[in-house]
Order: C-alpha cells, then structure tokens, then sequence
C-alpha cells in the first residue's frame, strides 16, 4: 500500500533589536523582545492554534489513520514557554496521541553542519534532549535546517544513529528520477533518505490561494486525483512550514477545509494511506543511493543553499560567528551559550540575502530590516559585542594578543612615517620656493645693474 508523508516545519526565531555602533560594549541585550511576542502571538492565532486543533480531531475522527510529523526548533520552544503556553500544550496533546512524530534537527535552526561536526552533533543532542522533555519521544528521524543536505551531512547523521533524513526532492540530483520513492545516503546506505515533492508541497503551502493559478481553487478531490496519476509511485512527500496553515493561506482561503476533506477522500478515493517518516522508512525499501556532491535545501528556485550563503555579506558574517567556536567551547556561563546560540540562527543569515528578484517575496516574510545591508551591519555590531564579552571569559591566544601589539605598533609608525614624509615634503617644498625667490631675486639685481 501507498503512503503520504505530512511533516510540517515550526521555527521562530529570537529577532535582534535595532543595536547600534555606540551599544558595542554598553548594552549586552540584543532583542526585539516586543516583535518576537506580537509576531508569535499572531502566528499562534492565525495558525498554531486553530491547526493543531484540526489537526488533533482528524486524528480522533479517523482512529489513527491520518499521520503527521513536525520537527519544532529549540528557539520556538522557547517562545512557546515565554510567549504562549498553551501552543505547547497543544503540541503535547498531538504527541499523546501516538500518531504524530516529533523529529531532531539542529537546536537553534543553525547552518553548523556545513562548518563543524564537532557543533552539529552538540546542537542536534540537545534538540534531542528537548525533544524527548517535551513530547516522550526520543527522536528517530532527521530534518536538517532548511531540508540543507548532501551525502558527507547524511553520513554525520547516519553516525549519530538516525535510520532516516529528510531532504528536497531538487530536480538537479534527481534528474530523470521521481522524488516519490525512498532512497539512501551514497556514503552510509543504512540512512534512508525522504524527498520532498515540492510541486505538490507548494500547490499546498504557497499557491492554494493564488486565484491566478490555472489550477485555482484546490480541492481534496483534485489533489487525490493529481496524487493518483502515476501508479508506480509509493511515497507521495509533503513537506513545508506549517504557517502555511492560516498564516500564508489564510483561514478565509479555505486551507483548513481543504484539510479536513482532503484526508476522507484519500481514503475513498485511492489506495494511500498516511505514514510517519519512521513508518516510511520501516516498511519501504530504497530503490537506489541518491548522490549529493554539494549542499541542496528546500529553498528558492535554485534548491541551493545561495539564500544564506550567496553573497560576501553572508559569508563574512557565517565565518566570523564559527571563529568563535574554539574559545566557545570553553565557556561555561549560561547567559553568553544561550547568545551563542541565537547568534547562529539561519534566519540572520537569511535576512541578508540580496537574492530580489527569483524569490524576493518569499525573503521578506516577517524580516524586520529595511535592506540586506542594515541586516548585516546590525547583526556584525551584535556580533562585535558579544566578541566582548566572550574576551571577558576567554582572552584571545598569547599570540593573536602579540600580533594584535605588534600591528598597533606598526600601524603607528607608518602614522609617524607619513607625517614625516609630509614634513619633509613641506621643507623641500619651502626651500625649493626660498632657492627660487632667492634666484628670482638675483637676476632682477643683475637685470637693473646692467641696465646702468
């Protein structure tokens, strides 16, 4: 039997205040405690809510037939506890009932896995832990932030003991093939691999409302007609945010009748049956390795990972944050680890894309900057502070606080030496003037005389 696959994303992030140059070294707090409140309020509202309540009586109305996945990132369940309780409580409801899957990923949303093994198994065992605190399951299934997968991040995660990942079905890994089938990591073959259908995905989470779409209005009908057309495929991946649900479509769209007819008519209208991803990768056999040389994501047009990482900005800051890696792991102060942590959120990385005009729509969701530019010069001056402070606990190495001396020294004696050049400039200058007055002065002396 045929099985869909519905996991859902939840992150927020801790979004930074307006920190200014003068705050370096004179204010320590780097949040926009009032956004964070109001925006997660409003998504909790709009979508946490009313969805997980759908969500939870589709589950009692169909006896355990409809499933779903959520992974739900550190920096959410945070806001969760600080913002709005009863949105975890909601979650924990949906999780004691035995058919839905909390999955692992990294503890903040971060990108560590393309810099540091080390860091992103620390990260993802404490996402873990949190997990299993929360919800009584000790994750089994990897999603990686921002679906970022390649075969070396799936072999890191295969050692870390996951059966299975999560992943976008890209057009240029797959080629010919079809995202609706199981694979495997090429380097650890034991890691089974999901990939997103993202045509259907997004018919769902991005063009449900869109009435200029030529397949506008959607119905659960439709889509199982559209889930039907190929009989060979066995898995059918549907992957996306979970703020698609009331908060990109909005209630009046239709999205959440949409939901509570689509899964009846599965059931009536075709042989699928909803799965968890650790079903999927117990009962399904990978029909071959799926080859990722370089980093693939959900994101953009490109499925690359150019939406964080594209641009000298993002760069400069990405490396700058994993420079601090090593004197990290030697501090053991609560307050500066939790900074650290929310200095490596992706989502910082994301607001300073310059990517306008393939997908700059999707990049100015819920971004609190004006321009890239004022993204990257508010995060570099929290960054600068936190330096500071991380200088207080663990002073950079004898010889970077020598070399540091030494440049000091240089930089000013080559101050000195161009003063000097300028004196000495000036003089010659003067005396070239006085040696030309003075010979101007002569001739005339010699003119007059020889005019008596």
């Amino acid at each position: 039997m045929r099985a869909i696959c519905f996991y859902f994303q939840v992150h927020q992030p801790f979004r930074y205040r307006r920190y200014r140059f003068f705050d370096i070294g004179n204010d320590h707090y780097y949040y926009d405690d009032y956004a964070n409140e109001t925006i997660l309020r409003k998504v909790a509202d709009h979508c946490y809510l009313p969805t997980n309540k759908r969500m939870l009586e589709l589950i009692k109305k169909h006896k355990g037939k409809f499933k779903i996945a959520f992974s739900i990132t550190g920096t959410a369940l945070e806001q969760f506890e600080l913002y709005a309780p009863e949105v975890l409580q909601s979650f924990q409801e949906l999780a004691q009932t035995g058919q839905v899957e909390f999955l692992a990923e990294t503890y903040s949303n971060s990108l560590v896995a393309l810099k540091s093994k080390e860091l992103f198994e620390e990260q993802v065992q404490k996402h873990s832990e949190t997990i299993e605190h929360y919800f009584g399951q000790r994750p089994q299934v990897f999603r990686n932030t921002e679906l970022v997968y390649s075969d070396e991040i799936g072999a890191m995660v295969a050692d870390m003991g996951f059966k299975a990942m999560l992943t976008e079905g890209a057009k240029h890994i797959l080629g010919w093939k079809s995202p609706n089938f199981l694979y495997c990591n090429a380097i650890k073959p034991r890691l089974k691999v999901l990939m997103r259908n993202h045509k259907l995905s997004d018919d769902i989470a991005f063009r449900f409302s869109n009435q200029a779409w030529n397949e506008y209005p959607l119905t659960a009908e439709k889509f199982v007609r559209w889930i039907n057309h190929d009989k060979k495929d066995e898995i059918i991946n549907l992957f996306m945010n979970y703020e698609a649900f009331g908060e990109r479509q909005s209630e009046e769209s239709g999205i959440f009748r949409f939901m509570e007819h689509l899964p009846q008519a599965v059931f009536s209208q075709s042989n699928f049956r909803f799965a968890t991803p650790s079903e999927i990768a117990d009962e399904f056999q990978p029909v071959s390795a799926v080859s990722v040389q370089h980093p693939i994501s959900w994101a953009d047009e490109e499925r690359d990972i150019t939406a964080w990482l594209g641009n000298e900005m993002q760069q400069e800051a990405f490396d700058k944050v994993y420079q601090l890696a090593d004197r990290m792991s030697k501090v053991s102060d609560e307050a500066l680890n939790k900074d650290w942590h929310y200095l490596q959120v992706s989502d910082h990385f994301y607001y300073m894309s310059t990517k306008f005009f393939s997908d700059g729509e999707v990049h100015n969701y819920f971004n609190p900057y004006e321009s890239p530019y004022e993204a990257f010069i508010n995060f570099m001056n929290v960054y600068s502070d936190f330096k500071l402070r991380l200088n207080t606990f663990v002073p950079e190495s004898e010889l970077e606080i020598k070399l540091a001396a030494l440049n000091k020294v240089l930089g000013e004696k080559e101050e000195k030496l161009k003063k000097y050049e300028l004196e000495i400039a000036q003089l010659q200058s003067r005396e070239k003037r006085k040696k030309a007055a003075a010979k101007s002065k002569t001739t005339s002396i010699k003119k007059a005389k020889s005019k008596k």
